[in-house]
C-alpha cells in the first residue's frame, strides 16, 4: 500500500526532449527558484528512467520546474476518474441541479439488484464520500475491491466507508440525469476548453479520450473512463490549486473546493491518510491552511494538490501497454525523492 502521507512534493529543472518542448500553457522556471536541489532531482531522473516512468510533471505555483519524459500523450486515468468527475458535479451543485440531500429514493436510483428501502435512503453526498452502505457488484470493479466488499446492509446509509466502483459509477450517473447531459461533453465544455487543455478531445470510442465500461451482468451503472495527458492533468491540478479560480474567474465553486478536500473518513490513521468527497486527503498538519489532497490510478498514476508548498504533481505510466513495470513501490520512492530535494 502507498505511503500517502510521503505525498506532499516539489519539482526541478526541465529535463526533456526537444521533440516534446513545443509551446504549451505552462512557463519554466529552475528548480532553485522553488526550493529544489537540482543535483538530488537529476538523481530522481535516473531512478524515473530506471523504474520504467512514462512522464512526471511537477509545477510550483503554475510554473513547470520539473518536466520528464512525454507530457503530451494522453493516458488513461483509472481512479483518478473520480477527481475529474469532481468538479462536475461542483457546478452542478451551484446551478441547483444536484442537491447533496437528496436520497436515491428521491432520486428514482434502482439497479438490476434491486435496493432496499434502506439502502434507497443513502444521500447523494454519502455516495460521493464512498459511504452509501449499498454493497453491490459494480462494472469495473477489481478482485480487491470485490474481495473487500462488506456484507450486504452490514452498515447503514453513512456509517461506514468502503472505497468501491458502485458508488463511483452511480455518482456519474447521478451528474447526468441531474444535468441531461455526458460526463464527456461536459467535461470539454465547462473544464478542458476553459483550462486551455491541448490534448484533451472529448470524443467517445474504444480508444479515445472518453468512454463507457457497461457490465450489464454486474450493475446497470457504468464505469467512466478518461484518457489525459500529463499536461492536461496539470492544468486541471492548477485549478484546483486555485481553489476553482481560473484567470481571475470562478470556474469550480471554491466552497465546492473546500468542501470536498475535506477529510470525511480516516482511512489511514497512522499515514494521516482520509477521503472527501471524490478526493482522497491528507489529514491537516497544525498551521496548516488547507489540506493537500490527491488521487492514484492503479497505485502508479498520480494526481497530487499541495496548497501548503503551492504545488502540483502529474506522474503517468503506458498502463494500457503489456508488460510495464512501475509499481506502487517505485511511487512511494519517487515521492520520498521529491520530498528529499526540498532545500526549505
Amino acid at each position: 500500500m502507498i505511503n500517502r502521507r510521503q505525498a506532499t512534493l516539489g519539482a526541478w529543472p526541465l529535463l526533456v526532449s526537444p521533440a516534446f518542448a513545443a509551446a504549451d500553457a505552462f512557463e519554466r522556471i529552475g528548480p532553485e527558484a522553488a526550493g529544489y536541489s537540482s543535483e538530488k532531482l537529476a538523481a530522481l531522473a535516473a531512478f524515473l528512467q530506471q523504474a520504467g516512468s512514462e512522464s512526471l510533471l511537477l509545477l510550483h505555483d503554475g510554473k513547470v520546474f520539473f518536466e520528464w519524459g512525454d507530457i503530451r500523450q494522453k493516458r488513461l486515468v483509472h481512479s483518478m476518474r473520480k477527481a475529474l468527475l469532481s468538479s462536475l458535479v461542483g457546478q452542478a451543485e451551484a446551478r441547483g441541479q444536484i442537491r447533496l440531500e437528496a436520497t436515491l429514493a428521491q432520486l428514482g436510483i434502482d439497479d438490476d439488484t434491486p435496493l432496499t428501502e434502506r439502502e434507497k435512503q443513502a444521500r447523494v453526498v454519502d455516495v460521493l464520500a464512498s459511504r452509501s452502505g449499498v454493497y453491490l457488484p459494480a462494472a469495473a470493479e477489481s478482485a480487491g475491491m470485490a474481495a473487500a466488499r462488506p456484507p450486504r446492509h452490514s452498515a447503514a446509509p453513512g456509517e461506514r466507508y468502503y472505497y468501491n466502483n458502485w458508488d463511483f459509477n452511480l455518482a456519474g450517473h447521478l451528474f447526468e440525469q441531474a444535468s441531461g447531459r455526458t460526463i464527456y461533453n461536459a467535461f470539454l465544455t465547462d473544464i478542458a476548453r476553459p483550462l486551455g487543455m491541448l490534448d484533451y478531445g472529448g470524443v467517445l470510442g474504444e480508444q479515445a479520450d472518453g468512454f463507457y465500461q457497461r457490465e450489464p451482468e454486474r450493475s446497470r451503472y457504468p464505469a467512466y473512463h478518461f484518457r489525459l495527458s500529463a499536461h492536461d492533468l496539470a492544468l486541471y491540478g492548477q485549478l484546483w490549486l486555485q481553489r476553482g479560480q481560473w484567470r481571475g474567474k470562478p470556474l469550480v465553486p471554491a466552497s465546492w473546493v473546500d468542501r470536498s478536500t475535506q477529510p470525511i473518513s480516516l482511512v489511514e490513521p497512522r499515514w494521516g491518510l482520509a477521503y472527501g468527497l471524490l478526493w482522497d486527503v491528507l489529514v491537516p498538519e497544525p498551521g496548516d491552511e488547507r489540506p493537500s489532497f490527491f488521487h492514484t490510478g492503479v497505485g502508479v498514476h498520480m494526481l497530487g494538490v499541495y496548497p501548503k508548498h503551492g504545488l502540483v504533481m502529474v506522474h503517468r505510466v503506458d498502463t494500457e501497454r503489456e508488460g510495464y513495470r512501475f509499481n506502487d513501490g517505485d511511487l512511494v520512492q519517487l515521492i520520498r525523492q521529491v520530498h528529499g530535494a526540498r532545500l526549505r
